[in-house]
């Protein structure tokens, strides 16, 4: 991922219409949005097409890119908004499909739709964590959880004392709790029983 300066840099060019500007943000981002979605989603496919279509949404709308934010934070909200568009679509498996899992005992219809419920579940619990997050905690918990980045980082990036990185990520994951707890889904706990 690019540095502040240099990802304000291209953006302004990006936004003039330089190609290669595009490019550049295209290939500093495409990886690290992929691994986010795959931890979302859990389909290395669909994480592809969604970072494909949060690429093209972002580039058709880069004239409203707020400069006060992460490049990162902006193209990440998208991709995950367009994948809890993709569940939310998503339709039960037909029975035809699951013929295939006949043959094999351990790979059942009900296991194949436990699955995909599963991991429904576990996108919409984040989903529901992650909306009920306020700048900058939204981003400290990406960078910190999604990216991997220690709170050293995370403090020179973001340009605040690392003191005040460990309290948002405190007050977020308490935050995204209570979230998770008021709206019913199930717990971590409960979805990994």
């Amino acid at each position: 991922m690019m540095d502040p300066k240099t990802e304000r840099d291209t953006i302004r060019r990006a936004q003039q219409g330089d190609r290669d500007a595009i490019a550049e943000l295209i290939k500093s981002y495409q990886r690290p949005l992929e691994a986010f979605l795959f931890r979302l989603c859990g389909k290395s496919d669909l994480a592809e097409d969604i970072a494909q279509e949060s690429f093209v949404r972002v580039i058709k709308s880069l004239d409203r890119f707020d400069e006060r934010f992460r490049f990162s934070t902006w193209l990440f909200t998208i991709g995950k908004r367009l994948l809890v568009n993709y569940h939310q679509k998503m339709r039960p498996i037909a029975n035809s499909e699951m013929v295939q899992y006949r043959a094999d005992s351990t790979n059942t219809p009900y296991a194949a739709v436990e699955g995909v419920e599963r991991g429904e579940r576990i996108s919409n619990m984040i989903s529901i964590a992650l909306d009920a997050l306020v700048s900058p905690q939204r981003e400290i918990v990406l960078l910190f959880h999604q990216q991997g980045w220690p709170v050293e980082r995370i403090s020179k990036e973001l340009k605040m004392p690392e003191g005040t990185v460990k309290s948002h990520l405190f007050r977020a994951r308490r935050r995204m709790l209570t979230a998770i707890e008021l709206s019913g889904v199930p717990t971590p706990s409960e979805v990994f029983q």
